[in-house]
């Protein structure tokens, strides 16, 4: 079935934790400053003067202080970025009606209604802009495009893209753009990493595949992908709506004046729209807040509310989740900073919590086996528990990134870190070992003797002339030692590296298959071995 794509509005501000610290902290944005967080404490937001100065998101913490000295540092905190926010959502509301928080740093707004009363949208998206800037002092940007993940994209480009058009403006960007929509969720990282390695590496490429097969093989996330990817939108932003899905409620009696007051109450909630959820087999794409405050001089009461995106449909709102949604905008609500008009905050009488965009949930029942069966997620558990005592560098990955051969492509990361590659791998990179790649690289090359038939060494001169072809190697320090016979060979191919300074490598590769004698126990059929300077080494095995 097919959504209609609705015209979507999307106000960004960028680097938003950064910003949220700096309102905290007293500080102005010309203030150098970054957010760290994650395993290892690396940077995750980084402000514009400290990226001038060379900070980038994913640099370790002593990096980012070295290249800039005066930077100001804070750890990440949900709490504050969403409690920070509310004032912006607030000025955005004075001239759009029925927004939605994403997450904080990033609110949608239905676009049709309001664009036609300011004359157009791109007045509408000005006048976004200097409202927000007017009434918090932060600079943001706004997008309006067909479905959400075009309107995101149009906000950090702070572009209007024409109606019908937003399926070519996502076209040609590359299918890791994904994660704009859903930043934190590893599923989707994960999934557009496949993706790379199969070849689909376009929004195009993914548009363009059966829908059929993308069920099939990844599932709703990869059906949600697929959608976004096609400028359509499963859950286009919503109006206030009377009709209320699934709602729950107490009053809380006397008032609550601070947050941890209401908190408690917010959790009981939380778990009873939790369990009702649950009950009755359904699954929520939007939490409504919407709490009562009673001013306590003239007893005059109001109405607070907001709406939260949650992607429930993808991956299941527990009652932990709620609270905390919950609880960052009660801190919003009872914070004095978060009501832009300089008074006390008045104390909360009621609090209500409707799940919206309900859906049944039985597609989301765990698998017997594979991603959705939880060994992953245990694993990602064990993981970080490993690096929480050992360290960020404890737990290392393997990431593909630019060179000539195997092992200079071979980056090592911490895990879960976005660390920038040493070496890009889209750039070309003559002298490069043809494919196929090897399946095993040795962690440092180990000697080895290249013979002919003779049993003379081979010798490969300045003209790349072989003194005689392969037939045996002899490498005794692997696998107990191996002494083969060369059935076939390839090369060789010269690699030049660096030969303009003293530390230049010149060496050439030879690619051999092998037959082992009866009594060797040989670890792969194929080899690849190098000479530089007259001496042999073996490189990687082929399977």
């Amino acid at each position: 079935m097919t959504a209609a794509v609705t015209r979507t509005a999307c106000l960004w501000v960028p680097d938003w934790p950064v910003v949220a610290a700096l309102v905290v902290a007293g500080l102005g944005p010309e203030t150098p400053a970054a957010v760290t967080g994650g395993p290892g404490g690396r940077v995750v937001a980084v402000s514009a003067p400290a990226r001038s100065a060379g900070v980038r998101r994913g640099m370790r913490r002593r990096e980012a202080q070295a290249r800039c000295p005066d930077l100001q540092l804070w750890p990440a905190d949900d709490a504050r970025d969403a409690r920070e926010f509310e004032p912006v959502a607030v000025a955005a509301e004075t001239v759009v009606s029925g927004l939605e928080i994403a997450r904080p740093g990033l609110l949608l707004l239905p676009s049709g209604g309001a664009a036609r009363y300011h004359g157009s949208e791109h007045e509408l998206a000005r006048e976004l802009t200097e409202q927000v800037a007017v009434r918090t002092g932060h600079e943001c940007q706004v997008g309006v495009a067909d479905g959400y993940l075009a309107a995101v994209l149009a906000a950090r480009d702070d572009v209007v893209v024409p109606p019908g058009t937003s399926a070519d403006y996502l076209a040609p960007r590359p299918a890791a753009v994904l994660v704009h929509a859903r930043p934190a969720d590893r599923a989707l990282t994960e999934l557009v990493d496949l993706w790379r390695r199969l070849g689909v590496r376009t929004l195009a490429d993914l548009a363009a595949l059966p829908d059929a097969a993308v069920a099939a093989r990844f599932g709703d996330l990869g059906v949600w992908a697929q959608r976004l990817a096609r400028g359509q939108d499963v859950r286009p932003p919503a109006r206030r709506r009377t009709a209320e899905d699934l709602s729950v409620t107490e009053e809380l009696d006397p008032p609550a004046h601070r947050v941890d007051v209401a908190t408690f109450a917010a959790r009981r909630l939380a778990e009873h729209l939790h369990d009702d959820l649950h009950r009755k087999g359904l699954a929520s794409g939007r939490l409504r807040i919407t709490a009562r405050a009673v001013d306590p001089v003239t007893g005059e009461a109001r109405t607070l509310e907001r709406l939260w995106r949650t992607d429930d449909a993808l991956g299941g709102l527990s009652a932990a989740r709620i609270t905390d949604r919950v609880r960052w905008q009660l801190e919003g609500w009872l914070t004095e900073s978060s009501l832009g008009r300089g008074e006390a905050p008045a104390p909360l009488a009621g609090l209500t919590l409707t799940a919206e965009e309900v859906t049944p949930a039985g597609a989301l029942q765990p698998r017997l086996w594979g991603p959705g069966a939880g060994e992953d997620l245990r694993a990602r558990r064990a993981v970080e528990r490993v690096q929480a005592l050992l360290g960020g560098d404890a737990v290392l990955t393997v990431r593909l990134q630019g060179g000539r051969d195997p092992r200079d492509r071979v980056q090592l990361v911490p895990y879960g870190e976005q660390v920038p590659a040493e070496r890009a791998p889209d750039r070309p990179w003559p002298g490069a070992l043809p494919p196929p790649a090897p399946s095993v690289v040795l962690p440092e090359p180990v000697p080895a003797q290249v013979l002919d038939a003779a049993g003379r060494p081979v010798v490969v001169d300045v003209r790349l002339a072989v003194s005689g072809a392969p037939a045996r190697v002899v490498v005794p320090d692997v696998a107990g030692g191996l002494d083969a016979a060369v059935t076939d060979w390839a090369g060789p191919w010269p690699v030049a590296e660096r030969w303009w300074t003293p530390r230049g490598r010149r060496r050439v590769f030879f690619q051999v298959t092998t037959e082992v004698m009866p009594e060797q126990a040989a670890p792969a059929p194929g080899l690849l071995l190098s000479a530089s300077a007259g001496a042999w080494v073996l490189e990687a095995l082929y399977d």
